[in-house]
């Protein structure tokens, strides 16, 4: 049966999103809104080349303006929200109200909180939502999950995750592949994790350690705000461990924690010559030429290994993805890794594979059913289970 998906938000995540829900989760109608019409007509026109056939279709949407996003729901089955994160928890009412499932790339835990707070009023009105999907925390949560599921008693979960530049150059060895402010948001702060059963807040910038990711070669993991998202509340009392390191090529760790203890992640004004300037706006103007580059052929990792027990002895489950820049598309893995969490989390809601509420990710997506699908799209998830 066809399903009708509205995709809020035509950026670069989200094109994927409406490609992938057009090749693979039995669209019938896509709906690409945005409050750039030209950037949304260009989003559906790059779907329906890459598809061969006229499915997507452009609206200009302002997503603040809550009668016309009711308007633009009404006679779709699911809405995908790729726009900024401070609009999802009205987004998430509207749709609730509305009749529509939705699910959306979050950005925010205490926001994505709220949202699950809406869990009776979603039930009663049959709807699914799903926050805080993507790449991280989205689909590291997911894989997660699917390591858990390869044990019989899960004890601990340690999650690693890196977009990185396929051909590094330094000195910055990164190339930028989303939104500058996510990316200065996720070195700010810091994380909620789980360790020793307890809830404990980490420091961004801390914890570093060397990994190795063949074929890539040796990584830094460390610390950064993000990436887990509610399950450290979810898993707590189940769980030992629930944490998360980023991966970044050698060196990177001490240049992004000079930045950072320099102050230039802050966000209260300084005053320079006599002027308020914010700091972050100064990295950005300076940060981001340095790592933007017109063709990106980006390469992203996500590990999953969970600690426990198998079989009465102790245990280790390890999966993994490792994906590239599709040249065939010309998404970047970014993009696919991101866009398509998003848009098989969507296609399991159409399917009724998600449960009815507004359910944490963590719960709400079987791991099983998500490596399934990712499976079908090529990506290369490998998984082991070894003696401890």
């Amino acid at each position: 049966m066809p399903y009708s998906y509205i995709v809020l938000g035509s950026g670069r995540q989200t094109t994927a999103s409406a490609y992938d829900l057009g090749k693979f989760g039995d669209a019938g109608k896509i709906t690409l809104a945005d409050a750039d019409f030209a950037r949304a007509q260009s989003a559906a026109e790059c779907v329906n080349r890459l598809l061969g056939r006229s499915i997507a279709q452009a609206i200009a949407l302002d997503v603040r303006d809550e009668s016309a996003v009711r308007r633009a729901l009404a006679g779709h089955d699911v809405a995908l929200s790729g726009v900024p994160y401070f609009f999802n928890l009205p987004l998430t009412q509207i749709a609730i109200s509305a009749g529509v499932s939705f699910c959306d790339l979050g950005g925010n835990t205490e926001i994505v909180r709220q949202q699950h707070a809406l869990d009776a009023e979603a039930k009663r009105a049959g709807v699914r939502v799903v926050a805080d999907c993507g790449m991280g925390p989205g689909m590291g949560n997911t894989l997660g999950v699917y390591a858990m599921s390869l044990l019989d008693q899960p004890e601990h979960v340690y999650l690693f995750d890196g977009g990185l530049p396929g051909d590094p150059q330094p000195p910055w060895n990164y190339q930028l592949t989303f939104s500058i402010e996510g990316l200065t948001n996720e070195y700010y702060g810091g994380i909620t994790l789980l360790r020793d059963g307890e809830l404990v807040h980490v420091p961004c910038f801390t914890e570093m350690e060397m990994i190795d990711v063949p074929p890539i070669g040796k990584l830094e993991a460390f610390i950064v705000a993000g990436g887990v998202s509610t399950a450290p509340w979810t898993f707590r009392g189940q769980l030992k461990t629930y944490q998360l390191k980023i991966l970044r090529y050698p060196g990177t760790f001490a240049q992004l924690k000079a930045f950072s203890d320099l102050g230039l992640y802050e966000l209260d004004p300084v005053e320079v010559d006599g002027k308020p300037v914010i700091p972050r706006h100064v990295f950005h103007a300076l940060y981001e030429p340095k790592v933007s580059a017109p063709v990106i052929n980006d390469v992203c990792i996500i590990r999953a290994h969970a600690v426990g027990r198998k079989g009465g002895r102790k245990a280790d489950a390890v999966v993994e993805v490792i994906d590239y820049y599709d040249p065939a598309t010309g998404f970047t893995s970014m993009q696919r890794t991101t866009g398509w969490h998003l848009s098989i989390v969507a296609s399991l809601m159409a399917h009724g594979e998600t449960p009815v509420g507004s359910v944490p990710l963590e719960l709400a997506v079987p791991g099983d059913a998500f490596v399934r699908e990712a499976r079908r799209r090529g990506f290369n998830i490998t998984e082991r289970v070894t003696p401890a």
